[in-house]
């Protein structure tokens, strides 16, 4: 990579920032369509912008308090722009290591100078300069800091698994993960999805546990490998394929996904359910477009796609189906190492509404389960309240519903932090 195009990656991953850490844009939408723009960079290019990007966003409070430990003017108190220049240096230089600290300062004083401020050029080189200096004794004594994680979620989890637990579900969120795919077992086997995508170069790994799961790595972008345009696999984590496998969906089963988008777990049991059915719900038109368009791509023919609100009961589904899969909205923080930015979006407050929401939606989609039929609740949090506290306030005032089997995976290298629980209707 030259230098010029080494400063031109750099810029393109502060604008990329500067929108997510300072306008509110989502991590992982944003540095898509980034990526999808600048597709025409090179897979080395491409990487250093993700990692620069993600990186800086997933150890902001870190880097904050590493900023603030070196600069008079705290990073709350910096202009907007110089802001964001001090965390991205302050990452390169604590995290990153393809230039010497002393190249990294000068990148950081060229880009102030381009986006105008030149006057504080000076302040961004003697910061970063003793940052780099003085790297090995900066010390992380709370959890806080050292995991980047707000108190009041620290707090919150430490007081329902303990400090230990806490420390080991959050440096979970820090281990590298392949990513997992689920392969489209109705078009292609997996052995032959592996030989074709290694002949590309690309790294798999077979997964041990589920015949459908694999793991892939050394890949440039999705869009660019011909068996995903195929429909030959589909993105998803292996904690969301094993919604169907606890759900005991069987091949003639009629199945309802209540909150569906993308489609990924309703597509999985279309597949399952060979000679049954499938229909995906969501809430919004273009959620379920989204849904059609992986329908499309992946070829499936026993499943279709409408728009409903699952807070509202629909009375022509009223004890229609064997499973009820109900992945419902949730804090999403289980999935922090996919989506680095939610953990600063919420809140207290958030969360409790979160829990009522999915405490109306299971009120309501309870009822289109059959006699002697399924309800799969599942999130991809690891908060309590949302999983087994939700659980137990639903069976209390459900007597006709029984739990089967319920499990919360932790995040690790494997998979990321996800609850299910299966009931059945009596």
């Amino acid at each position: 990579m030259s230098d010029n195009n080494k400063i031109n990656t750099r810029m393109i991953a502060f604008e990329t920032l500067f929108e997510i850490l300072e306008h509110g844009q989502f991590s992982h939408i944003y540095l898509k369509a980034v990526l999808d723009k600048y597709a025409y960079l090179d897979k080395n290019e491409r990487a250093f912008i993700t990692r620069l990007v993600n990186g800086t966003v997933e150890r902001k409070l870190q880097l904050d308090y590493i900023i603030d430990s070196f600069s008079k003017t705290k990073a709350k108190k910096m202009k907007p722009v110089i802001r964001t220049i001090m965390r991205m240096g302050a990452y390169e230089i604590f995290y990153m290591d393809s230039v010497p600290d002393s190249a990294t300062c000068n990148e950081y004083v060229k880009i102030a100078k381009k986006k105008g401020f030149t006057g504080l050029s000076g302040f961004v080189n003697g910061v970063l300069r003793n940052i780099s200096r003085q790297k090995s004794e900066v010390k992380f004594t709370d959890l806080c800091t050292k995991y980047s994680m707000p108190q009041w979620i620290v707090d919150k989890w430490t007081s329902e698994y303990g400090k230990e637990q806490t420390e080991e579900i959050l440096k979970g969120f820090y281990e590298p993960q392949d990513l997992c795919i689920r392969v489209n077992l109705s078009k292609v086997a997996r052995e032959e999805l592996k030989e074709k995508l290694e002949s590309r170069n690309i790294s798999v790994r077979i997964c041990d546990t589920i015949d459908s799961a694999c793991y892939i790595n050394g890949y440039d972008s999705l869009a660019s490998i011909p068996e995903f345009n195929q429909g030959l696999f589909y993105i998803q984590d292996y904690s969301s394929q094993l919604v169907p496998y606890r759900a005991g969906i069987k091949d003639t089963d009629k199945v309802i996904d209540v909150c569906a988008a993308p489609g990924g777990k309703a597509l999985h049991a279309a597949q399952i359910a060979s000679q049954g059915s499938v229909e995906a719900r969501d809430l919004t038109e273009a959620k379920v477009s989204l849904i059609n368009e992986n329908i499309q791509r992946t070829g499936a023919t026993n499943i279709t796609a409408k728009q409903w609100d699952a807070t509202e009961f629909d009375q022509v589904a009223e004890n229609q189906y064997d499973v009820v899969i109900a992945d419902l909205p949730c804090s999403g923080l289980g999935i922090i190492r996919k989506k680095p930015d939610i953990k600063y979006n919420q809140t207290e407050e958030s969360l409790n509404e979160l829990v009522q929401l999915q405490a109306n939606i299971l009120d309501t989609v309870c009822k289109y389960v059959k006699a002697g039929g399924t309800l799969c609740y599942s999130t991809c949090t690891i908060n309590k309240d949302e999983n087994e506290n939700q659980v137990s306030n639903f069976l209390s005032s459900h007597k006709d519903f029984t739990m089967v089997n319920m499990e919360q995976l932790l995040p690790d290298s494997s998979h990321d932090g996800f609850f299910i629980c299966v009931m059945k209707k009596n």
